[in-house]
């Protein structure tokens, strides 16, 4: 084993109750079994998975049954696991600074970098994993813009025996801590193929151009895992499965698998076990929690009131058109009057014509009257008003 490796190791070296003896490792193994099933700590939370990625045997295994091939080598390549960085939106909605302030710090999205050497039918290869973990759905622009980071990073390859620097391809393992509501699968696979668009015709070659600027991704929400243990990805994300909490803070859960055929999820459960049985590792985790409901309010509120706004405006819209309603009722009622009063008015000039021309030709009175419906008075009215 190189000596990087060992370091990784010893990051998190978390001894099996045959190694540890009667250590404190031991007692919190011992003291972690309750009846027919493990008590463990949640690894959905950062700084649980961080203590499952800094063990390299666990974060080897962790990659190779994710991309479902053989790696013969992982190294860590950043240090610097955690990335913090305040959203400017929500929703697509700008932040006010006096908003940011309330979050700074607390959004996070916990980051690991590893070249891995991977075992291929052409030979080995070195690739870049890239895993990213995140809680809340506002995290696709900060996923972009550290994958855009690591497009630039160059490592030492042998090529024709001698030592260069290359850019590596790059595969990404996205942990999310939320659903997609367009896609319900457990793990997404998003691979790459090489097609000849003119000939029709799928292309076997590689190119490290062309893998060197795409590449394999894995999604896995985290909320949507169901604890199946039919084949080793569903054994080893079982670990991750969201029920059976021993806390309202859902920081330990019962676990209950059968994992003694795969002892690296053997190992996982161990240093599950270690971090939920220690007092300091749980405040921590705490923190985190608190953190995390924190910004959980944040959001939800900030919906809150986006969602009051809209209802708001939704009713004072309605409002509006109701009262456009009524003053277009009440125009139709004036133009419905307007129309009387002039169709009065065209009847009234018509008598008055009718009136004077049969005066001007003579007709009696009486005859008048039969005529238009008018009264003696309003026949003598007109004619005097006309004279």
């Amino acid at each position: 084993m190189k000596a990087q490796d060992r370091h990784i190791d010893q990051m998190c070296s978390y001894a099996t109750p045959a190694e540890a003896g009667s250590n404190e490792a031991a007692k919190a193994l011992d003291a972690s079994v309750s009846g027919d099933h493990y008590i463990i700590a949640n690894p959905i939370y950062d700084i649980v998975f961080k203590k499952l990625m800094e063990n390299h045997r666990v974060a080897r295994f962790f990659i190779e049954t994710m991309i479902e091939q053989p790696v013969e080598n992982v190294t860590v390549a950043a240090q610097d696991s955690t990335y913090y960085k305040i959203p400017s939106t929500v929703d697509g909605k700008e932040l006010t600074p006096e908003q940011l302030a309330k979050i700074e710090g607390v959004l996070s999205i916990i980051r690991y970098d590893f070249v891995a050497t991977i075992r291929t039918p052409d030979g080995h290869k070195k690739v870049l994993i890239e895993i990213q973990k995140a809680k809340n759905a506002d995290c696709i622009k900060r996923f972009r813009e550290y994958l855009g980071e690591k497009y630039q990073r160059e490592d030492i390859v042998e090529i024709d025996g001698k030592q260069v620097k290359k850019r590596l391809p790059i595969i990404t393992i996205y942990l999310l801590g939320y659903n997609l509501q367009e896609a319900e699968a457990v793990v997404i696979h998003v691979s790459r193929r090489y097609k000849d668009v003119l000939g029709k015709r799928e292309l076997e070659v590689k190119s490290d151009f062309i893998e060197c600027l795409t590449h394999d991704s894995y999604v896995v929400q985290l909320r949507r895992i169901e604890g199946k243990c039919g084949n080793r990805l569903e054994k080893m994300l079982s670990v991750f499965e969201q029920n059976d909490f021993r806390d309202e803070k859902r920081i330990l859960k019962n676990y209950n698998k059968d994992i003694e055929d795969i002892p690296d999820i053997r190992k996982m459960v161990e240093i599950l076990q270690i971090v939920g049985a220690s007092p300091e590792m749980r405040k921590e985790i705490e923190v985190e929690w608190r953190s995390n409901e924190l910004l959980e309010n944040f959001f939800r509120n900030i919906k809150k009131i986006e969602q009051f706004k809209l209802e708001l405006a939704q009713k004072e819209l309605a409002i509006i058109q109701k009262d456009q309603t009524i003053a277009d009722k009440d125009q139709a009622i004036a133009d419905q009057a307007q129309a009387i009063a002039d169709q009065a008015q065209a009847l009234a000039q018509k008598n008055i014509d009718t009136v004077l021309n049969a005066k001007k030709e003579g007709v009696p009175i009486e005859m008048i009257i039969k005529i238009t419906g008018l009264t003696h008075e309003e026949v003598e009215k007109i004619i005097k008003l006309n004279v």
